[in-house]
């Protein structure tokens, strides 16, 4: 087998290799479908906010602390988060330092959200988790998401502590996402351990389309203070994310002293892995050769897992985590992340 093509951001990677792939994959799998297992939250009550902000709902101790936030909806049809945030609101919120912020990011797209299509919908012009870079916040680029990302700004940079709520499209377990700096890696880890099956903390350089929340540069630049991590809960409209979405932001708030203390049950915290690298489709062909599960871990190096036209997409290292993978990836996007195991 030669070995070409091996293309990565910032240099060459050790999956990809050029080669006319022996094994045939078989056909990518349809898009999961499946109506929500539970009602969808109803966010009316509460989509106006209490500050000014559409969708923004402050909570003040008027006593010093940080500002705490649970953010949810970055994408209309991941509502897993929205229900947690409904029903957080619906209790009364007193913190008692510091001040309190839940956040509907994108209600528009909820709005638009069709429950017969449960993966459509994610956005309305844009993806609003691309957006999160300054330049391209005071640039003259405009959608619908880039000026609710302007309206929200001004929030999000006095954020001490965020946890951003979302859902996948495919099967997976529940994890944990943070950018490098190590003081989000300690947040998401305690927040791990607070959880009765702790689910997997992962580490990645951000994503090669855009930065996310948890990747705006208050959270993830090396010399600040302010930290954030991202809740990936479980697939989209299933009973058991809505459950993991609320368990999550109950913990974080009571790690935080704005809600009722929880039982003191800790436990071990789930697997650390760092992202070393983003798989691309390069072509419409992209095929893995089974239905593999976010968290699946490959125990050998040059494992093939999957081919795209002529090339055969390899495990780079023993213990490879796949993260997230996208069983029908659209040429140029993300069909799967590979991390090693810490």
């Amino acid at each position: 087998m030669s070995c070409a093509a091996k293309r990565k951001r910032g240099g060459k990677s050790s999956y990809r290799f050029r080669t006319l792939p022996e094994v045939l994959p078989p056909p990518p799998p349809p898009l999961p479908h499946a109506p929500p297992q539970d009602p969808l939250p109803d966010i009316t009550p509460w989509v106006q906010g209490n500050c000014g902000i559409r969708g923004v709902h402050h909570f003040e101790s008027h006593r010093p602390g940080p500002h705490i936030a649970i953010t949810a909806l970055m994408h209309g049809n991941e509502y897993a988060g929205a229900g947690a945030l409904a029903h957080l609101l619906a209790t009364p919120l007193t913190p008692t330092r510091g001040r309190l912020s839940l956040i509907f990011l994108n209600p528009d797209a909820y709005a638009a959200f069709d429950p017969r299509h449960p993966s459509r919908f994610r956005y309305i012009e844009e993806d609003m988790n691309r957006l999160w870079a300054p330049k391209l916040i005071h640039s003259t680029h405009t959608s619908q998401e880039m000026q609710r990302v302007r309206e929200l700004v001004p929030v999000i940079d006095t954020v001490d502590v965020l946890l951003d709520l979302h859902t996948m499209t495919w099967p997976s377990a529940p994890l944990l996402l943070t950018s490098m700096a190590e003081r989000n890696l300690r947040m998401a880890n305690t927040l791990a351990c607070q959880q009765a099956d702790p689910p997997q903390v992962v580490l990645d350089q951000g994503h090669p389309t855009g930065p996310r929340l948890i990747d705006y540069e208050r959270f993830s630049t090396p010399s600040g203070t302010a930290r954030a991590c991202l809740l990936e809960a479980g697939q989209h409209w299933t009973r058991s994310a809505t459950q993991h979405s609320l368990s999550m932001a109950r913990a974080f708030l009571a790690q935080h002293g704005m809600g009722p203390p929880l039982p003191t049950t800790p436990h071990q915290g789930g697997i650390n892995a760092v992202v070393t690298d983003c798989v691309e489709a390069h072509t419409a062909g992209f095929a893995f050769l089974r239905r593999y599960t976010g968290g699946d871990i490959i125990e050998s190096a040059q494992t093939l897992i999957a081919v795209d036209g002529m090339d055969e997409i390899r495990t780079p290292y023993d213990n490879c985590m796949l993260v997230i993978p996208n069983l029908r990836p659209r040429r140029g996007h993300t069909a799967v992340r590979l991390a090693r195991l810490l």
